[in-house]
């Protein structure tokens, strides 16, 4: 499943920035990073941030290159596992504490973009969740199950309301999520990297690692031109296999999801929005939007175990936008791209490490932003001052996907999904 070569939009807009050299030689650092996304960036930040910059960080590409900068742009809290479930699971108090540390990232991630002024078009108006079914039963259950057990309040959105702000008749009423956000990712990316770099890490791009191994008490990573020896190692590679440990890369599925972005509306956009807010709605496989700050309109959506090509992506997303919008028929797509996230069979990302300094931080699932960095603030913590918080998600760990079955099981299970998704669709009428 090799990436799209296509340029998104978020590359065609993204801030210019010097590009960070390759690795030439031998160096040493305390740690070594391995993936320049959002998993790699806070570690690094954080890192340098604690004061422990003698920090490598190796990117295959350019930062941001993955899914950190071809994703929808929303940062708000929770996990690819529901609420429910991770209650289910996990209990009240451990459930809160794990849902907690992506809320309080959503917080961080406000003043890093502040703290650090990075341009990133960040709109702090919430996100919708619109309800594609007559049914008010699952709006209703999951704001009941936040406020009672997990301390937060979301604003029930009445049919007229919701059609206040989003022009379609495809939804019938909301919630609103008011500690939400929605951004550029890749600038983000870039604004991240150089914050971690202003402060003394070393970012290396288009430097592949391709093998890690011991060297006595040490690590040792090679790269085709040089090589790094540190104390630790974090693996960050998200749905990019490094190929660099089996058990860590075994256990992620690389699913793609694709993302298109259209022309300027002008004053097409008050046609479907009068909002700000991001918006995404209650299907399983559902649609995801938000209007850009240029007025074009971003619309992603589905996940697939094919990373499809930009006319595919465009033909199957402008059907999923028409019968929401049908007024945009016609619009032009400027942009259309696909990208691969890292799924694990638990749904929870995969935050751990060995005894003797190697870390990994993974299996982000379609709602990173707030997740990776929390992760990267757990495992700076971890390095840097051996605080042991990383240990709540000891019970996700490192298991199997078995690929390639796996991704024929994640392809029939979408499936089962979407066909539940499309039956209670047509029962409502």
């Amino acid at each position: 499943m090799a990436p799209s070569p296509a340029a998104s939009y978020y590359r065609a807009t993204a801030t210019p920035y010097e590009a960070y050299a390759p690795l030439l030689g031998k160096t040493d650092a305390r740690v070594v990073i391995i993936g320049g996304g959002f998993a790699g960036l806070h570690t690094a930040l954080g890192l340098a941030e604690r004061g422990v910059r003698d920090v490598v960080l190796l990117e295959k590409e350019q930062v941001g290159f993955g899914a950190s900068g071809r994703n929808g742009g929303f940062v708000f809290g929770g996990y690819s596992l529901g609420e429910q479930t991770l209650l289910d699971q996990r209990g009240e108090a451990a459930a809160q504490a794990l849902f907690g540390l992506t809320t309080q990232a959503v917080d961080r991630i406000r003043d890093l973009t502040r703290r650090y002024a990075i341009p990133c078009d960040v709109v702090d108006e919430g996100v919708i969740w619109a309800n594609w079914f007559r049914d008010p039963n699952v709006l209703r259950q999951r704001q009941e199950l936040l406020a009672k057990h997990y301390g937060v309040s979301w604003e029930w959105l009445s049919q007229h309301e919701l059609r206040g702000r989003i022009h379609t008749t495809r939804y019938f009423d909301g919630l609103y999520e008011r500690n939400a956000l929605h951004l550029h990712p890749l600038n983000f990316a870039i604004g991240l990297a150089g914050a971690a770099a202003s402060q003394g890490v070393r970012i290396h791009e288009n430097t592949d690692a391709w093998q890690l191994k011991r060297d006595g008490l040490r690590w040792r990573v090679e790269t085709a031109q040089g090589s790094v020896h540190a104390d630790q190692v974090v693996l960050a590679c998200g749905g990019y296999l490094a190929g660099l440990r089996r058990q860590v890369d075994r256990a992620i599925l690389p699913i793609a999801t694709y993302v298109m972005v259209t022309e300027p509306l002008g004053d097409r956009m008050a046609d479907i929005l009068e909002t700000r807010s991001a918006v995404y709605d209650t299907r399983f496989a559902f649609d995801y939007y938000r209007p850009l700050p240029d007025g074009r309109l971003l619309w992603g959506g589905r996940i697939s175990v094919r990373d499809r090509s930009p006319k595919s992506v465009q033909r199957l997303l402008m059907a999923d936008l028409l019968r929401v919008f049908p007024q945009l028929k016609g619009v032009r797509v400027d942009y259309a791209w696909s990208g691969l996230m890292s799924y694990a069979r638990h749904q929870m990302p995969q935050i751990g490490s060995t005894p003797d300094g190697l870390w990994w931080a993974q299996a982000f699932g379609g709602h990173g932003l707030a997740p990776t960095c929390a992760a990267g603030e757990l495992l700076a913590s971890a390095i840097a001052e051996n605080d042991g918080r990383w240990k709540q998600f000891a019970d996700y760990g490192l298991d199997r996907t078995y690929r390639p079955f796996g991704y024929l099981g994640a392809q029939a299970s979408y499936w089962w999904q979407q066909g539940k998704d499309w039956f209670k669709t047509r029962l409502e009428g």
